[in-house]
Protein backbone atom coordinates (compact mmCIF):
# COMPACT_ATOMS: atom_id res chain seq x y z
CA UNK A 1 0.00 0.00 0.00
CA UNK A 2 1.30 3.42 -0.95
CA UNK A 3 1.45 5.91 1.88
CA UNK A 4 -0.69 8.99 1.18
CA UNK A 5 0.81 12.16 2.67
CA UNK A 6 -0.25 15.72 3.40
CA UNK A 7 2.15 16.73 0.63
CA UNK A 8 0.12 14.55 -1.76
CA UNK A 9 -3.13 16.16 -0.62
CA UNK A 10 -1.60 19.64 -0.82
CA UNK A 11 -0.52 19.01 -4.42
CA UNK A 12 -4.00 17.75 -5.37
CA UNK A 13 -5.62 20.82 -3.79
CA UNK A 14 -3.20 23.17 -5.59
CA UNK A 15 -3.91 21.52 -8.94
CA UNK A 16 -7.67 21.49 -8.48
CA UNK A 17 -7.74 25.08 -7.20
CA UNK A 18 -6.22 26.23 -10.50
CA UNK A 19 -8.19 23.89 -12.73
CA UNK A 20 -11.03 24.80 -15.04
CA UNK A 21 -13.00 21.76 -13.89
CA UNK A 22 -16.53 22.95 -13.17
CA UNK A 23 -17.22 19.80 -11.13
CA UNK A 24 -14.30 20.34 -8.71
CA UNK A 25 -15.47 21.05 -5.17
CA UNK A 26 -12.02 22.41 -4.36
CA UNK A 27 -12.13 24.86 -7.25
CA UNK A 28 -15.60 26.07 -6.31
CA UNK A 29 -14.61 26.48 -2.66
CA UNK A 30 -11.40 28.35 -3.47
CA UNK A 31 -13.29 30.66 -5.83
CA UNK A 32 -15.53 31.69 -2.90
CA UNK A 33 -12.52 33.19 -1.13
CA UNK A 34 -10.70 32.85 2.13
CA UNK A 35 -13.66 33.74 4.36
CA UNK A 36 -15.79 30.85 3.05
CA UNK A 37 -12.82 28.47 3.17
CA UNK A 38 -12.10 29.48 6.77
CA UNK A 39 -15.77 29.06 7.68
CA UNK A 40 -15.71 25.50 6.34
CA UNK A 41 -12.52 24.77 8.30
CA UNK A 42 -14.17 26.00 11.48
CA UNK A 43 -17.28 23.91 10.87
CA UNK A 44 -15.23 20.78 10.31
CA UNK A 45 -13.10 21.45 13.40
CA UNK A 46 -16.24 21.72 15.54
CA UNK A 47 -17.59 18.48 14.06
CA UNK A 48 -14.26 16.75 14.84
CA UNK A 49 -14.35 18.02 18.42
CA UNK A 50 -17.93 16.76 18.87
CA UNK A 51 -16.96 13.34 17.50
CA UNK A 52 -14.04 13.21 19.95
CA UNK A 53 -16.27 14.07 22.91
CA UNK A 54 -18.73 11.38 21.80
CA UNK A 55 -15.79 8.96 21.60
CA UNK A 56 -16.90 8.04 18.08
CA UNK A 57 -13.59 6.93 16.56
CA UNK A 58 -14.97 6.31 13.09
CA UNK A 59 -16.65 9.72 12.92
CA UNK A 60 -13.56 11.40 14.39
CA UNK A 61 -11.42 9.77 11.71
CA UNK A 62 -13.70 11.09 8.96
CA UNK A 63 -13.95 14.56 10.49
CA UNK A 64 -10.18 14.73 11.03
CA UNK A 65 -9.72 14.05 7.32
CA UNK A 66 -12.15 16.90 6.58
CA UNK A 67 -10.23 19.22 8.93
CA UNK A 68 -6.91 18.45 7.25
CA UNK A 69 -8.40 18.96 3.80
CA UNK A 70 -10.02 22.27 4.70
CA UNK A 71 -6.89 23.48 6.51
CA UNK A 72 -4.86 22.85 3.36
CA UNK A 73 -7.47 24.70 1.30
CA UNK A 74 -7.22 27.70 3.66
CA UNK A 75 -3.43 27.61 3.42
CA UNK A 76 -3.72 27.47 -0.38
CA UNK A 77 -6.02 30.48 -0.69
CA UNK A 78 -3.90 32.35 1.85
CA UNK A 79 -0.73 31.54 -0.10
CA UNK A 80 0.92 29.92 2.92
CA UNK A 81 2.97 26.91 1.78
CA UNK A 82 2.51 23.68 3.71
CA UNK A 83 6.30 23.53 3.88
CA UNK A 84 6.30 26.74 5.97
CA UNK A 85 3.89 25.13 8.44
CA UNK A 86 6.03 21.99 8.61
CA UNK A 87 9.15 24.09 9.23
CA UNK A 88 7.36 25.87 12.06
CA UNK A 89 6.36 22.54 13.58
CA UNK A 90 9.95 21.34 13.23
CA UNK A 91 11.20 24.47 14.98
CA UNK A 92 8.80 23.91 17.83
CA UNK A 93 9.89 20.34 18.43
CA UNK A 94 13.29 21.64 19.57
CA UNK A 95 11.73 22.76 22.84
CA UNK A 96 9.00 21.63 25.16
CA UNK A 97 5.46 22.80 24.52
CA UNK A 98 5.53 24.91 27.68
CA UNK A 99 8.80 26.56 26.62
CA UNK A 100 7.41 27.26 23.16
CA UNK A 101 4.23 28.76 24.59
CA UNK A 102 6.21 30.94 27.04
CA UNK A 103 8.32 32.27 24.15
CA UNK A 104 5.27 33.71 22.36
CA UNK A 105 4.68 37.46 22.65
CA UNK A 106 2.29 38.32 25.44
CA UNK A 107 -0.97 39.95 24.34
Amino acid sequence: MTKFTLDDLDAIIAARAKSADETSYTRKLVNKGVAKCAQKLGEEAVEAAIAAVREDRQELTAEAADVLYHLLVVLNVSEVPLDDVMKELGRRTGQTGLEEKASRPQE
